[in-house]
């Protein structure tokens, strides 16, 4: 099998042609849509024109993709189209005031409402009061008192009549009224009334008796002929008072004529003004003083007039859309407040307080869903509102039917909104599995690309995105230059030469810092060099752990060999995921052989630092090493596998072919050059595959080697299938240019070996053998040696429990 070459320079990355950006205008409109995005804005267009309930929106992929800009945009779009939502007002329930009533006026009815109720509240007693000390109402009333003054006064004459005609006085005395016989038209004195003949005083007693009950009879009407003055009174004043009142309602019936729940609400303001006229009167004129935007110094009484406007949709154009970074419970349904009055706590229609959900109703909302999840009641509060179409602002712990605290019920609100959540596809998949109510009420996925091909126009759409968010930030221009070389870094963030990261985000944080290094260099625009001078400052701020880890490998506390040969040794490569701040990590692969049961032990796996994805990888060796070596005896080997200096997880299938590798050279005896580093998962025919993370990779051991000298002859093994991938660094491909660095790209592990141990690895032949002193035939010959002398094991084993049953 021919050793494979080394890859040329030009082969290890794509410089992306200027010439691709030359024909743009230097201000372009932005694509119709993101780069890439054309999917998920179909879907998101899609179920904007759905009405019906349960076409919510779940937007899904990474964060940098910036679905939530894109999200908005689409929204906002939509939205002007789109009428204006209704206000939404709480007024006082005259019927029961701890249900308020809710008012859905059109918009700025609300705001209105709310102002002519506050000039009312201030109009209303200066109305009444000038009603009252009106001259007519003055004499009507005393008109009425004196009524029932003139009707005591002439019952009791008619009883002081009847008295008279039967020689008997009454007299008005402190304590009362008294009768008293008379004689000749004057009083009897009590001594001369004793000296009268028993049968005269008998008839005055009698007389006095029946009087007195006469007067009793007229005196118990008393109370009732007062209390129908008051009454009449009170209807004067009910009477007197809705007449002052005319002039503060009879405009806002009017103007309010076509709202029935307007119209309801004036009637009970008016008849509740009118059953405490008396108690508005003695109410201090700052009880009167509210705002509109403030009616916490209006009296308690006065606040029972007043509107709680909680959406005011007065100045919006179009459907609201709404985006809630905190979706806690209250932030979505609003709450109920309240205020410590006396050492106890008071609340009213006017503590109500929105949600996000009252302020998106007719329009759109914006959640991120993992803060959403995280929020308590949060999540099965928001499906519950939207399978029944309402929201109602309670206490969570009441929803759930665990607080029985009176307070108060306000009317709930229909319900109508979209709304679009935004997460990871793991949460997607995650809800859609365990979640039932999810796929009825999220039944449109906009899922957003993280990658798109730079072919087909699409560098020019890539250009044109970056110049219009660099217009959109008020960066500087963008030159040709500088959009080639954020095209180059975009295909390095996607992990695929041909094609584009459409990670706004980043990409826009990349612009933003190229166009400060721009303007510190005095140019009028952004070019190639500010761009590579702002990605490598990103890189210098993330290399820290990197830094640190080669320094330990360069000076000795953690192995790694970059010359010379070694058995049964290899340098592998793994990545440190630090997300941006990802980086190669070289590692030194160890494996040990003997006689065996046909076991290779994973020591990563023992001892519980091996993810199940490496383990599988080690297993595969094992079927490898069966089906290819010795086929016509029984494995009988017994081999160990390790990361030397490892003391974290292991992970990834990645390493398997520099195990197997090793494993092979264990068992070869054949030493394999540590000039070398090898990555690339295996199968068990020896195929090397495809790997994840080949640009750091390669980058980790490159700058191994530079720190410790560059001798030409090193290099890394890659699989094939990855050479499409690379995107490496200016310095490895200027050091393979110069011939002092290598990348080899193999696609079986044969081709590894050769390189490694200088040797052909070998074929079978005919005869079922590998050609003489080949790797395959010494690994073969070892492993039937094993076999043997397993055997022999056996068989001596065997004699000796043979013996010892004769001995007795």
């Amino acid at each position: 099998m021919p050793v494979p070459e080394s890859l040329s320079a030009e082969a290890l990355a794509w410089d992306c042609p200027e010439a691709a950006f030359a024909g743009l205008d230097d201000t372009p409109a932005p694509p119709a849509a993101p780069l890439g995005q054309s999917r998920a804005v179909e879907a998101l267009s899609f179920a904007l024109q759905l009405g019906d309930t349960g076409y919510n929106v779940f937007a899904m992929g990474p964060e940098a993709l910036g679905k939530r800009d894109v999200v908005l945009d689409r929204l906002r779009n939509h939205a002007e189209g789109d009428p204006a939502p209704f206000d939404l007002c709480y007024v006082n329930n005259f019927g029961e005031a701890r249900r308020p009533r809710r008012l859905s006026l059109p918009p700025g009815t609300g705001r209105r409402l709310r102002e002519d109720m506050v000039q009312l509240v201030r109009e209303l007693k200066p109305s009444l009061s000038a009603a009252f000390e009106n001259e007519e109402y003055r004499t009507q009333k005393e008109t009425l008192e004196q009524g029932v003054k003139d009707r005591q006064e002439a019952a009791i004459h008619e009883v002081e009549e009847h008295a008279r005609q039967r020689s008997i006085a009454l007299q008005r005395t402190p304590m009362g009224f008294a009768f008293m016989p008379m004689k000749d038209g004057e009083v009897i004195p009590p001594d001369d009334f004793n000296k009268l003949p028993d049968d005269e005083r008998k008839q005055f007693r009698e007389a006095i008796s029946e009087l007195e009950r006469e007067l009793q009879a007229a005196v118990r009407q008393f109370p009732q002929w007062v209390s129908e003055v008051r009454e009449q009174a009170r209807d004067l004043g009910r009477r007197t008072a809705d007449d002052a009142l005319g002039h503060l309602f009879d405009p806002l019936v009017e103007r309010y004529a076509d709202h029935e729940g307007v119209r309801a609400f004036l009637d009970g303001v008016r008849r509740d003004i009118l059953d405490h006229v008396d108690t508005i009167l003695e109410i201090p004129d700052e009880g009167f003083d509210v705002r509109a935007e403030n009616v916490e110094q209006g009296h308690d009484l006065i606040r029972r007039y007043l509107v709680n406007l909680l959406v005011d949709s007065s100045e919006r154009e179009g459907a609201p859309v709404i985006v809630e970074d905190d979706p806690s419970y209250d932030r979505l349904f609003g709450r109920i407040e309240h205020r410590a009055q006396q050492g106890a706590l008071t609340t009213d229609l006017h503590l109500i307080r929105d949600g996000a959900l009252h302020r998106a109703n007719g329009g759109y909302l914006v959640l991120e869903v993992m803060r959403l999840l995280a929020r308590p009641f949060a999540w099965d509060a928001l499906t519950r509102a939207l399978e029944r179409g309402e929201v109602a602002i309670e206490p969570p712990m009441q929803a759930m039917g665990l607080m029985s605290t009176t307070t108060l019920e306000p009317q709930p609100t229909p319900l109508k909104v979209k709304v679009v959540l935004l997460g990871s596809r793991l949460l997607y998949h995650l809800l859609r599995a365990y979640e039932p109510k999810f796929p009825r009420l999220f039944k449109i996925a906009a899922d957003f690309e993280e990658e798109v091909r730079h072919d087909d126009g699409q560098l020019e759409a890539f250009g044109r995105e970056r110049r219009a968010q660099a217009e959109a930030d008020k960066l500087l221009p963008v030159a040709a230059g500088g959009l080639a070389r954020l095209a180059e870094y975009a295909a390095r963030l996607s992990g695929d030469r041909d094609k584009l990261s459409t990670e706004r985000e980043t990409l826009g944080d990349v612009l933003r810092e190229a166009d400060v290094l721009a303007r510190r260099g005095g140019l009028d625009h952004v070019d190639r060099a500010a761009v590579t001078d702002a990605i490598e400052g990103r890189r210098h701020r993330l290399a820290r752990a990197k830094e640190r880890t080669l320094e330990q490998i360069v000076d000795g506390t953690v192995q790694i060999a970059t010359q010379g040969d070694v058995v049964g040794q290899i340098n592998g490569l793994a990545v440190a995921d630090l997300g941006e701040g990802a980086f190669g990590k070289p590692a030194r692969i160890t494996a040990r052989v003997r006689m065996g049961a046909g076991h290779v032990v994973d020591i990563e796996r023992e001892a519980k630092l091996g993810g199940p994805i490496h383990s599988k990888g080690v297993l595969i060796l094992s079927g490898y090493l069966s089906a290819h070596y010795a086929v016509d005896v029984p494995l009988s080997l017994q081999a160990s596998l390790v990361f030397e200096q490892s003391y974290g997880g292991v992970e990834g299938d990645s390493a398997s072919s520099a195990e197997l590798m090793a494993l092979l050279s264990a068992l070869a005896e054949l030493p394999l050059a540590q000039r070398f580093a090898v990555t690339g998962s295996v199968n068990q025919y020896g195929e090397v595959q495809a790997i994840g993370g080949v640009n750091e990779k390669i980058e980790g051991f490159f700058d191994l080697c530079e720190a410790q000298e560059l001798t030409g002859d090193q290099g890394v093994l890659i699989p094939q299938a990855n050479t499409r991938h690379l995107m490496l660094h200016r310095r490895v491909r200027d050091a393979v240019a110069a011939g002092r660095f290598h990348v080899h790209a193999v696609d079986h592990v044969d081709e590894g070996l050769e390189l490694l141990t200088g040797r052909a690895a070998g074929e079978r032949g005919d005869d079922g053998r590998f050609p003489e002193g080949t790797v395959h035939d010494r690994v073969d010959r070892r492993l039937r040696e094993f076999a043997e002398r397993r055997r022999a094991f056996g068989g001596e084993v065997a004699a000796l429990r043979g013996g010892g049953e004769r001995s007795e």
